[in-house]
Parts: C-alpha cells; structure tokens; sequence
C-alpha cells in the first residue's frame, strides 16, 4: 500500500501483571538450596557446555536431521523496515477470537500530521465495521496480525498460523446428535436471562486463587498455621430439570443484591453538548 500511517506498538498487558504472579523455584528439601539443571549426556556421562549443543529435529525414533543457527538464519524474515504490511480488509464479525493470540495497542505519532492517517484509518474502520489483516516481522520473526478499531484506539492483535488451531468440526458434530427438550431449553434462557449484566472488568476479571495464594504466603511467612481446606461433598447425580430450576433460584437471590447496589449508585449526568 502506498498510504503509511506512523505507529507505535504497546503491549496491553502490563509490565506489572507478569510480577503480580508469584513464581515458585525448584529447593532441595534438606538444605533449602535451589535446584540447577545440568545439560546432561547420557552417552558420554558428563555434563555439555552451551557450545557442543545443537538444534535437531526427530524425523523418526532416535534419527535426526541437525540444523545450525546459520541455517535458520538463511530463512529468517530480515525485514528492517519496521512496517506492517496491509493485505486485505474483512468483516469484524466474520473473524473468530480462536486465532487471536496477543493484543497491542497501536499509538499514534506525536507529530500531528502523523497522527491524520491514524484517525482516517481508524474511522474507516470503525464506519465499515472490518478489520485489516496484515504481517510484520517482530525479533526476526514474521507475525500475522489483525487491526481493529477498540473505542478511539487502533489495537493490534497477532494471530495463530490457521494450522496451529484445532478444528472445532468434530465438536460439532457431537453437539449437533444431541437433542434438548424444550422446557430444558425454557429454564436455561431463564437462567441465562437472570445472570445477564454490565461486563465490570474490575469486579468480575479477579483471581480468588491469586488472593488465596497470597494470603498462603503472608500466613506462612508469618509463622500463622494453615487451615485445612475442608473436603468438598461429590456432587449427586440429579435430573437435569431440577438442576436447572435450583439454579434459576439461585441466580435470581444473587441477582437481587446486585440489583440493589445498582440502584444506589448515582446516575452519571447526561453530557452536555
């Protein structure tokens, strides 16, 4: 293409997410020392330095075809120019999530004249609802991507070669044999229709098990005992109508505190224009 819109890339998970999940290292029970692994031949008996290891990909038991870093070199992407290359254009909601693999936002030059092509780009986007498949060449390596319009924001999203992606056929397939009455079917959008709500990330996107984990640690560090989880009850075996409607009921109790708490928080005012 011959229109170039000035962008930066910018991961959207935060540099600060990646520490927030505690990391466990491998001790020696006795002495508490951490574990080292050792490049090991098994052949030779000894331990291999980094520079008699090399890459070799099995083609049958035990036979192996060796490739040195010079050969991957021969066929990496060298593409410096830092582009991203447009190739088509299609519908958003003809694309499935399945093949989206990592998200980046996409920010606009300082320069205002470079940030024109950025908002041409992203109104017409968000205007015929499509999403611009392309490729770039990120550490040597080539990347598929998708962008798309989020709100006032152009995000990148890289995509999983469609090889790599299971095919969903044979689910389907199974899906398709079964068959629901309609009263199953009757109870089940009640339960679903009871459930329905405002997508609030920082409230429903939360990790109890991260929570726990900590509070484990603190206690632990502390010198507090554990509390033994207590054994969970196994599930009986019930008619699938009578879950159903025990779950309808369920729904609809914790539905009503919410409902309460909605109705006290303050109504935004309406903007002025």
């Amino acid at each position: 293409m011959l229109v170039s819109c000035p962008v930066g890339l910018a991961p959207r998970r935060k540099r600060s997410a990646l520490a927030s999940d505690v990391a466990f290292r491998q001790l020696h029970r006795e002495c508490k020392t951490p574990i080292k692994n050792r490049r090991w031949c098994p052949v030779h008996e000894r331990e291999v330095s980094s520079e008699e290891i090399v890459k070799g990909w099995e083609v049958a038991k035990g036979q192996f075809v060796i490739v040195d870093d010079a050969d991957l070199e021969a066929i990496a992407r060298q593409n410096t120019s830092r582009s991203i290359d447009i190739e088509r254009f299609v519908p958003l909601d003809e694309i499935d999530p399945v093949y989206f693999d990592r998200t980046y936002f996409l920010v606009p030059a300082a320069a205002p004249a470079g940030r024109r092509p950025y908002v041409l780009l992203l109104n017409v986007l968000k205007e015929e609802q499509v999403g611009a498949i392309g490729r770039f060449v990120l550490a040597g390596n080539e990347k598929l991507c998708l962008i798309r319009p989020k709100g006032d924001v152009l995000v990148l999203e890289t995509l999983f070669v469609a090889e790599d992606v299971y095919s969903q056929a044979e689910i389907d397939e199974a899906a398709e044999e079964t068959e629901v009455k309609k009263a199953e079917l009757d109870l089940a959008r009640q339960l679903v229709e009871s459930l329905v709500g405002e997508f609030e990330p920082k409230e429903q996107l939360t990790s109890e098990y991260r929570q726990d984990l900590r509070r484990l640690l603190e206690a632990k560090l502390a010198g507090q005992p554990i509390a033994e989880p207590e054994p969970e009850p196994e599930a009986p075996v019930i008619d699938l109508m009578e879950a159903l409607r025990k779950s309808v009921a369920e729904a609809k109790q914790r539905k009503a505190p919410e409902k309460a708490r909605a109705s006290a928080r303050p109504k935004r005012a309406a903007a002025k224009k």
